[in-house]
């Protein structure tokens, strides 16, 4: 596995979650084997079987967070320069066809939250974006065709 990079909150959020897997949801699904067991013949017990399963996928995902947790490198915020759009900043965007302005918080794609205005770096627009500076104006390549942007601030 790569190297992840991420901010305290998102591994915060990572422990968390493989906390509440591990404390919570294995105990759940455990139990949930051992009543399916207690109802007779295994190999015509189909909710014996959708445990199992649940089971299966419940360690898979605790194993992808472990994995994740153990190469996850914190990104230090106070060394973010804001002179151009990187990882962390946030940037205001005027799309230049119709006007309109969003803003944006560039993140890792582990923490990306469109509802939340949180952008995955790895997204298009993020990386037609990235290293650019305030009045800088880029064309980026979308699935719905080329869009352009002026990028009017950018901050943390």
């Amino acid at each position: 596995m790569a190297t992840i990079y991420m901010t305290a909150e998102g591994l915060q959020k990572l422990k968390e979650e493989l906390q509440f897997l591990e404390s919570t949801e294995r105990p759940r699904v455990i139990r949930a084997i051992a009543e399916a067991r207690e109802k007779g013949d295994l190999s015509e017990n189909a909710e014996y079987d959708a445990a199992k399963e649940e089971q299966s996928n419940l360690e898979s995902k605790i194993s992808q967070l472990k994995a994740q947790m153990a190469e996850a490198r914190i990104i230090d915020e106070t060394r973010i320069n804001t002179n151009e759009v990187q990882i962390l900043t946030k940037v205001k965007i005027k799309n230049v066809k119709n006007g309109a302005t969003k803003t944006y918080h560039l993140v890792t794609e582990g923490e990306a939250d469109i509802a939340a205005g949180k952008l995955s770096v790895t997204t298009p627009i993020a990386k037609g974006l990235l290293g650019k500076k305030v009045g800088d104006v880029v064309e980026v390549k979308v699935p719905a065709g080329i869009m352009t942007f002026e990028i009017l601030e950018i901050g943390l």
